[in-house]
């Protein structure tokens, strides 16, 4: 019986391949990954069983393809770069999940490989922003940005230049990673999640409460604008966090003093993130944070995604990220990032948290505010992964 046969039930016959023990599959890549691959094109080509379809063919090919693209070899980077960009597309299946398998697959090339051994996957150029093919190393590209490498080699520049002509979103990221980006990734080990408002008073230096503040708060007029609000709230719905993340502008009638930027402020501002607070035991806080202390919390909410799944990889979770910070700028996509960076650091920013509805303090809560140099625009983000009512 074929080694790739597949009984429901069990019975005698034994476990296919790609249910094997994850040493035994690391052990194949290292020694013999065209069985690897020619299981993977059998699953994705309907040859394996009827029954296998769907999402399970995506999770069956995508421990073939990790495994792969883990075992660092010229040869295994080739096999799991063609599963996740080419076989895979012949099943159907462009769903989330294969999406976020074709990133996870770049992301892990990008950290296991080795750069001299991904540079063939890049010698014939794209003519198509949107072939799988072209995508998995357009991520691929991103990747390495991110890791400081793949830089300076002929195929992969000419290839990131093509797809800078072509148009694709993830062109526009810079090839090397900006200072900025120095939190992107980075574990500091005993320092999780904020999620009391003692953890967040003992990180950033909180703003004292004002009742110019709050007399400011109560001038406030919101400012829709759907695009903004939405490009804003894309880490958090692309990395599949379970509440509409709440993203608001307000313009005020005069200038506010920076230094009466903090709760008072927000409490008066129209937020359902804010709704019933003082209603419920525990002290609201407001601290002055910075850029890029922001600009990674919105990293890392696209790349490791909610509590429901939804892991972007770091290409685009780096895109999403980029986009939100500069809707909470009010900067158009055409601005330079570097000249976003110096925009950024003009501008007054909070992280704050209360005792709401909105705020569970057990999963994941973020809340950001920005006020613009002018002291006349403010942009507000929050989100949470708790589902709860």
């Amino acid at each position: 019986m074929s080694d790739y046969h597949m009984t429901p039930g069990g019975g005698d016959s034994p476990r296919p391949l790609w249910e094997r023990p994850e040493p035994e599959l690391v052990q194949l890549a290292e020694h013999r990954p065209s069985e690897l691959y020619e299981a993977a094109e059998r699953l994705c080509r309907g040859t394996a069983g009827a029954a296998l379809r769907g999402a399970w063919v995506v999770r069956a090919v995508g421990r073939i393809a990790e495994v792969l693209a883990a075992t660092r070899s010229r040869e295994c980077a080739r096999f799991a770069a063609d599963i996740v960009g080419r076989l895979l597309p012949l099943t159907g299946e462009r769903d989330g999940a294969s999406v976020r398998l074709l990133r996870a697959v770049a992301e892990k090339l990008a950290t296991s490989q080795q750069p001299r051994d991904l540079e063939p996957l890049f010698g014939v150029l794209p003519d198509s922003p949107v072939d799988p093919e072209v995508e998995v190393r357009a991520c691929l590209l991103g990747e390495l940005s991110l890791l400081g490498a793949g830089r300076v080699r002929p195929a992969p520049d000419a290839y990131a230049e093509r797809l800078r002509e072509l148009g694709h979103p993830l062109a526009r990221l810079p090839r090397t990673r900006l200072d900025i980006e120095h939190r992107f990734g980075v574990r500091v080990r005993g320092l999780g999640p904020v999620k009391t408002t003692a953890q967040l008073r003992t990180r950033f230096p909180e703003v004292p409460s004002s009742e110019s503040g709050a007399a400011a708060g109560r001038t406030a007029a919101q400012a829709p604008d759907d695009d903004r609000a939405r490009a804003a709230a894309r880490p958090f719905t692309a990395g599949g966090w379970s509440r509409t993340p709440e993203a608001r502008f307000f313009l005020l009638p005069h200038p506010l003093d920076p230094d009466d930027f903090g709760f008072s402020f927000l409490r008066e501002l129209p937020l359902a993130s804010l709704a019933g607070e003082g209603t419920r035991t525990g002290g609201s806080v407001a601290c002055r944070t910075t850029p890029d202390d922001v600009l990674g919390e919105l990293f890392s909410a696209a790349r490791n995604g909610g509590v429901n799944g939804g892991a972007q990889g770091g290409a685009y979770a780096r895109l999403y990220a980029w986009e939100s910070f500069y809707a909470l700028l009010g900067l158009p996509a055409d601005v330079p990032f570097l000249d976003a960076v110096r925009h950024g650091i003009d501008h007054r920013w909070l992280r704050f948290m209360a005792f709401t509805p909105w705020f569970h303090h057990d999963t994941a809560d973020l809340a950001f505010a920005v006020l613009d140099p002018s002291g006349t625009r403010v942009a507000v983000l929050t989100a949470t992964d708790t589902d709860a009512a």
